[in-house]
């Protein structure tokens, strides 16, 4: 199965909930079964339930690639060490701390929000071991809720701008597409989760929204 749609704890954010790590999906403990069985035949990854400072939203809060991640800093002691079992992590802080929401990444590159200071990108590119720039995309910050990538392709908010095209390609190395996911949300980083071999939506997802993200990363 290349692309798939459910709901998860009641919501079509699914990407809210799911955080695509390189190889490991990290997704809340509270998973129904069938649930889990979707995500299995999707995505193809190694699991890992894990809760984010005792939260659910594990896709808002946590991104990375295989190299390394980033969390949010409500991450407990006890998660911090589940995580490092998978590599390097950098706790983010401050305001600036729902790194599921603020980064995007694959294993070229990682694009962040303007947010982030510039010591933070620093940081962040030595963690995960690519090259990071910063870009709004859209216009807007929560860079993370508004791009998908794998390492075939990347899709983004239908408004964003010529100028943050170029520097999402650019570091990501792979070709853009823009798409809505979740019947016209153009959140698609938050309503969807995707590995290099598959993707799902929220149920809300039509037809031709599942068309276009198969397309954006290379799923056909």
């Amino acid at each position: 199965m290349t692309i798939a749609t459910t709901d998860l704890l009641g919501s079509d954010q699914v990407g809210v909930y799911l955080a695509r790590v390189g190889n490991v999906l990290f997704h809340p403990i509270e998973l129904e079964p069938s649930s889990i069985e979707i995500l299995d035949a999707t995505l193809g990854l190694e699991r890992c339930p894990i809760s984010i400072g005792g939260s659910n939203l594990v896709g808002a809060l946590l991104a990375g690639n295989t190299k390394g991640m980033a969390v949010a800093d409500i991450v407990s002691d006890r998660d911090i060490d589940t995580l490092t079992s998978y590599g390097d992590v950098v706790v983010m802080e401050g305001g600036v701390n729902t790194a599921g929401n603020l980064l995007v990444a694959n294993e070229q590159g990682a694009v962040v929000s303007p947010s982030i200071p510039r010591d933070g990108l620093e940081v962040l590119a030595d963690v995960l071991n690519v090259d990071v720039a910063a870009t709004t995309v859209a216009g807007q910050d929560v860079v993370g809720s508004l791009a998908l990538c794998n390492a075939q392709g990347v899709l983004l908010h239908p408004d964003v701008t010529a100028e943050e095209v170029e520097v999402i390609q650019t570091v990501l190395g792979v070709d853009p597409m823009v798409g809505t996911v979740a019947f016209g949300s153009p959140y698609v980083g938050a309503g969807a989760c995707a590995s290099d071999t598959g993707a799902v939506a929220g149920q809300a997802t039509t037809g031709p929204e599942l068309n276009r993200l198969e397309d954006a990363l290379g799923l056909i």
